[in-house]
């Protein structure tokens, strides 16, 4: 019997190289914030004091919830619950930016908008899609999703697939289209 016991111990050893990256490190935010707002200004003329009034406010972001991973090698702002960015032109017209989910990648100055991306323009365009990335050193918007933009100056509704545009939705370059789109023609009177 105690032969037994000691051939069934010796037969059911561990034969298993361990390189220790089995278990995926924990990662935790360096910090957490609900009800966020971040209010983006801009100096119109270089500042000399701590002066406010030569400033003018570029964007406002809200989020129910911000986390915080500026800690790491590849710093970003996670918005798991949603965001919504009113954005200002220079003349103070707002547009809308809104998304289910969104990152800030800090490195790059990209975001990335996740799910039921919406831009409404303040004059009106409309632009919706699953995904959206929006790099801000460029000011230039992109997405490969299928989207749909609406512009009510001229009637049009296009659908397609694969879109970049600037900020303020007025010039874009559409991959993929279809749908009802009206053209206008210059006159050379």
């Amino acid at each position: 019997m105690v032969c037994a016991m000691a051939i069934l111990f010796f037969s059911c050893q561990d034969n298993y190289k361990r390189s220790g990256e089995e278990k995926v490190p924990l990662v935790y935010p360096m910090g957490i914030a609900e009800n966020f707002t971040a209010t983006y200004t801009e100096a119109r003329e270089m500042l000399e004091s701590e002066d406010s009034t030569s400033t003018r406010v570029i964007a406002v972001l809200t989020s129910p919830l911000n986390e915080d991973y500026n800690n790491l090698k590849f710093p970003h702002r996670i918005f798991p619950k949603g965001l919504l960015v009113d954005y200002y032109n220079e003349e103070g017209l707002k547009s809308i930016i809104k998304a289910d989910y969104g990152i800030i990648y800090s490195a790059t100055n990209v975001i990335d908008l996740q799910g039921n991306v919406v831009i409404e323009s303040h004059d009106g365009k409309k632009l919706e899609t699953p995904q959206l990335y929006w790099d801000q050193n460029d000011n230039w918007i992109f997405t490969q999703e299928k989207f749909k933009f609406t512009n009510p100056e001229d009637g049009t509704i296009m659908d397609g697939e694969g879109m970049d545009f600037n900020r303020d939705l007025s010039f874009f370059i559409a991959h993929k289209t279809y749908g009802l789109m009206t053209i206008k023609e210059e006159s050379d009177d």
